[in-house]
């Protein structure tokens, strides 16, 4: 059973001898499975532990090393979490505001969106969002090329949009269409696989793995694929690499990711900074290049409102009542200039 320990990890777990390092392979409900240079072992947390977390994020993820006590002869006992490289997050799926850590220490997180009827560019900018604020360096994985009719477009259109972010695109039909991904997995190194539900996460992993590991099914008469993942999990590949599956996600709220909404949308940024006034709302001020790009077509309008959509999202996840306050001041503000106007 390989049981790789990077350098940076292997230093931070000297400082606990007396207790073991492991990595959280899978969790569900309150109980997790981690991998030790002995084995796996069903796991919880300490009840120290439970009372000094802080948040949701304070508790093991899949893909953490932690510090666990493995003496007990059924359950092993997590005491600590190592310091993490990198956290993907979000909110949590319906209407509370709680946040869902989906994994930790990612090196690089595959956005997977097939070009069939799964294809979305909106979506894509919100997932492109979230893992830029994670830490993990982003590729978009666009899938079953074989299902698509306009190939070339679609590719243009993607990468009008991910600026900075490498695009593959793979063929699960083609027994070698993954091989443009192994370049990123190598011994020691992390990759996670995010997406929709159907877009061919297992099958890929599955080609990684060299066996069919991974359910997977066929493809509805939507032409989109079944959902297969019921749940994340962290696997060990033969070549020392290791990757995170992880359920369909029907909904990728934002969780404070303001800097990932910064650097997804970097042309808009760089043109806000040339608007004539510096607090620039963008609707009706003179000088605005925000305005001017979107009229000469320099910007799509749907990248505007997208853009706009994360900000306000990112911003209430953040903070809900300064953000509603904020929102009613603007407001506000709007309602006195209209009326100054219809008086003049």
């Amino acid at each position: 059973m390989n049981f790789y320990i990077p350098d940076r990890w292997a230093a931070l777990a000297s400082q606990y001898p007396e207790l073991t390092v492991g990595r959280i392979t899978l969790q569900e409900k309150g109980m997790y499975r981690i991998r030790t240079i002995m084995g796996e072992h069903n796991a919880l947390v300490s009840g120290k532990f439970q009372f000094n977390a802080q948040s949701v994020s304070d508790y093991p993820a899949i893909g953490d090393y932690v510090m666990a006590d493995c003496a007990h002869p059924d359950t092993a006992v997590i005491h600590q979490v190592l310091p993490r490289k990198s956290l993907f997050a979000r909110k949590a799926a319906g209407t509370t505001k709680t946040e869902q850590v989906v994994a930790a220490n990612v090196d690089t997180v595959f956005l997977c969106m097939s070009l069939n009827n799964d294809f979305n560019l909106r979506r894509l900018e919100r997932y492109l969002a979230v893992a830029w604020e994670s830490g993990a360096d982003p590729v978009v994985e666009l899938t079953k090329a074989d299902l698509c009719e306009d190939l070339s477009r679609k590719q243009l259109e993607v990468e009008g949009i991910s600026i900075g972010v490498t695009i593959l695109t793979t063929s699960a039909m083609e027994l070698d269409g993954y091989r443009q991904i192994t370049p990123y997995i190598t011994e020691g190194r992390t990759v996670a696989f995010v997406g929709s539900s159907g877009v061919g996460k297992s099958t890929l992993i599955n080609r990684l793995m060299g066996e069919e590991r991974l359910a997977t099914d066929g493809l509805r008469n939507d032409d989109k694929g079944h959902h297969t993942t019921t749940h994340r999990e962290l696997l060990f590949l033969p070549n020392g690499a290791m990757v995170i599956d992880t359920p369909g996600m029907r909904e990728l709220g934002m969780w404070d990711a303001a800097s990932g909404v910064e650097q997804t949308f970097a042309d808009i940024e760089e043109l806000a900074a040339r608007c004539r006034f510096r607090n620039c709302s963008h609707t009706n001020e003179p000088g605005c290049a925000v305005r001017d790009a979107i009229r000469c077509g320099e910007l799509d309008s749907g990248r505007w409102q997208s853009y706009q959509k994360l900000k306000n999202e990112n911003a209430y996840a953040a903070d809900s009542e300064s953000y509603l306050a904020a929102k009613e001041k603007k407001f506000k503000e709007i309602s006195k200039v209209n009326k100054y106007n219809k008086k003049r």
